[in-house]
């Protein structure tokens, strides 16, 4: 993203994606499959929108069953960068993440789909890049993935992990594992991106059990 777009001024109220599971982070990428009708009538109006709301949906999840569930306070806009109908009538997208935002409230609305007031209080650092890590916090969050991998029978390009950029092995590892939703809600959460690492180690080592402590990279 450039810096004036990053810049740009931010939607004072937003559709919603409620999906569970899925946590998109400022800068990070989410693909999606959209079938159910009123998310297809939700991505087609964002890409009609003007102004700050075109092409923006947030994405939030739901706290808890109900109709219609309840939400978590914490969610993230993401732009769509590609967009693709397919014959049978999906649409494929991708997300870009800007920036995390808090639920002022929800609309009344006459779409099917759902709209909230934004609230971006205390996230006004997430359209800029995060400082790196230190060293000490990298090394942690490498030498908690390699158990907790191990643990699930998973594997991983380990080259391509250390080469990583901080921030963009963060935002992959909080969004492509499979943690509960309470603890990707935690991840999204985290104020800075030193938090999260911090959270995604702990996450790991927890998940891996005791023993993990004593692994490391080789």
């Amino acid at each position: 993203m450039s810096e004036s777009e990053a810049l740009e001024p931010l939607p004072a109220a937003v559709p919603v994606f409620p999906l569970t599971g899925a946590v998109l982070l400022p800068r990070g990428v989410l693909p999606l499959n959209i079938f159910e009708p009123r998310y297809l009538a939700m991505v087609r109006d964002a890409m009609a929108a003007t102004g700050a709301a075109n092409r923006i949906i947030g994405m939030i999840q739901p706290k808890a069953s109900g109709d219609p569930p309840p939400l978590y306070k914490v969610g993230c806009l993401g732009r769509i960068t590609e967009y693709r109908e397919t014959d049978d009538g999906r649409i494929l997208l991708a997300l870009v993440g800007i920036s995390r935002f808090r639920v002022a409230a929800e609309l009344d609305r006459d779409t099917p789909y759902r709209q909230v007031m934004t609230d971006y209080h205390g996230f006004a650092d997430d359209r800029h890049d995060e400082d790196a890590l230190d060293a000490a916090s990298r090394a942690s969050l490498e030498e908690a993935l390699r158990p907790y991998l191990d643990a699930r029978g998973l594997a991983a390009d380990w080259e391509a992990v250390q080469s990583a950029d901080d921030e963009g092995l963060v935002t992959a590892l909080a969004g492509a594992l499979p943690f509960d939703p309470a603890e990707k809600q935690a991840l999204l959460e985290a104020p800075t991106l030193s938090d999260r690492a911090q959270t995604l180690a702990a996450l790991m080592s927890f998940a891996a059990g005791p023993s993990s402590g004593s692994n490391s990279l080789q």
